[in-house]
């Protein structure tokens, strides 16, 4: 999920945070997901006490780190910051699936349908690509025919195929860091976390759902679509939370593997942003918009799938795929969004604590940044 933002430049500091808490210290991490688990793992490395913290575990199915897959790209427009970002975190997925021996990276590529000679959102990453060698193939409309002839190209220009990305096991990455926090020596608590008192400039702990107290000397709140709930008062406007659907739609039985080692694509149209994964670990031929659902419940909410929605991803999908019309829906996933105003991630103390972190803003395209968020969130507390 999340792909065709665009976004504004993050503030240059982001990555110049310092908090400064000696080596040995206790922190902790409440949330397990793509932000949370990592900051934990890479705080633990270095030399901090680390307690991580979820309701229900890592990857649960309430959780924006929750569903199947997630696509990986560079491709960020004329925004240098998240295409470097990107670049140390796929070789930084490269090396965990390595050291766990676990396949979490699947480089498919990403194929970018463009309806326009023109597409900033593409054209501008390119002098990125170049820079990184990670060019871009470009595709026109004869090579994408020969290439990948389910695909109908009547209204587009071209394409570029990014030979680089791909898509990640998202629900079995995070519970492979989590699991991989806890061989290395982190503690981790099953819990609803809830902050306590703020005196004196400082949070005064956590107190959670099995009557325990939890005492730190620096407090990261990574948890996604409940930062909002849980801190109103400064991020109730900040961080809000919309449901976005995706859908597996089942391919024909004899096509299958053809469908299954196309690359995953974005449908660059300027309104609609549909994207997908057609292999996706043999779970389907997964579809997904990215526009902003309605406001949404991470916890309460229903993940039904909403008709209109499906409506619309079946009319994209009898146009751009049309070997696929009258698919069924073999499953669907309504994906909570936590979103920032500018879509950039948030990385900011409470203004009335300085032990007090927040950690989100994911908005749809953070997964894929996880090892190399987090390892920026580490750099941020080492002392200087």
């Amino acid at each position: 999920m999340g792909t065709t933002n665009t976004f504004s430049p993050p503030p240059s500091s982001m990555a110049n945070k310092r908090i400064s808490l000696p080596r040995g210290s206790r922190v902790t991490v409440v949330g397990a997901g793509a932000f949370g688990g990592w900051s934990a793992l890479w705080l633990l490395r270095a030399g901090y006490k680390v307690t991580l913290i979820d309701a229900w575990g890592a990857g649960n199915s309430r959780s924006s780190s929750g569903d199947e897959t997630r696509v990986i790209r560079s491709t960020y427009g004329d925004n240098g910051f998240y295409f470097d970002l990107n670049v140390r975190a796929l070789s930084l997925w490269k090396e965990h699936q390595a050291l766990w021996n676990t396949k979490l990276f699947y480089n498919v590529g990403v194929l970018w349908f463009c309806y326009h000679e023109k597409n900033p959102l593409v054209d501008a990453s390119i002098p990125f690509a170049k820079k990184h060698h990670m060019e871009y193939e470009y595709l026109s409309v004869a090579d994408i025919q020969k290439r990948y002839p389910m695909v109908h190209t009547g209204n587009l220009s071209h394409a570029w195929h990014d030979p680089y990305g791909g898509y990640l096991k998202a629900r079995e990455a995070t519970q492979a860091v989590q699991e991989a926090f806890v061989n290395e020596g982190g503690l981790f608590k099953q819990a609803h976390a809830t902050p306590a008192r703020i005196t004196g400039g400082l949070l005064q702990g956590i107190s959670l759902s099995d009557g325990t107290t939890v005492h730190s000397d620096a407090y990261l709140f990574a948890c996604g679509a409940w930062l909002g709930q849980l801190f109103p008062e400064v991020l109730g406007n900040v961080i809000t939370c919309t449901r976005q659907e995706v859908f597996y739609f089942g391919v024909p039985e004899g096509q299958a593997g053809q469908y299954e080692r196309m690359p995953s694509w974005v449908d660059v149209d300027g309104k609609d942003f549909y994207y997908g994964i057609p292999g996706n670990a043999h779970r389907g031929f997964k579809v997904g918009v990215d526009l902003r659902g309605g406001r949404f419940d991470p916890t309460t909410g229903d993940r039904i799938p909403d008709p209109q929605v499906l409506a619309g991803a079946r009319q994209f999908m009898e146009m751009r795929f049309p070997g696929l019309k009258n698919a069924p829906v073999v499953e669907n996933r309504v994906c909570p969004y936590e979103n920032s105003p500018d879509g950039n991630f948030i990385f900011e103390a409470h203004p009335k604590a300085s032990n007090l972190w927040f950690l989100g803003g994911g908005s749809g395209h953070g997964f894929k940044h996880g090892p190399a968020l987090g390892e920026l969130v580490m750099k941020g507390f080492v002392e200087a």
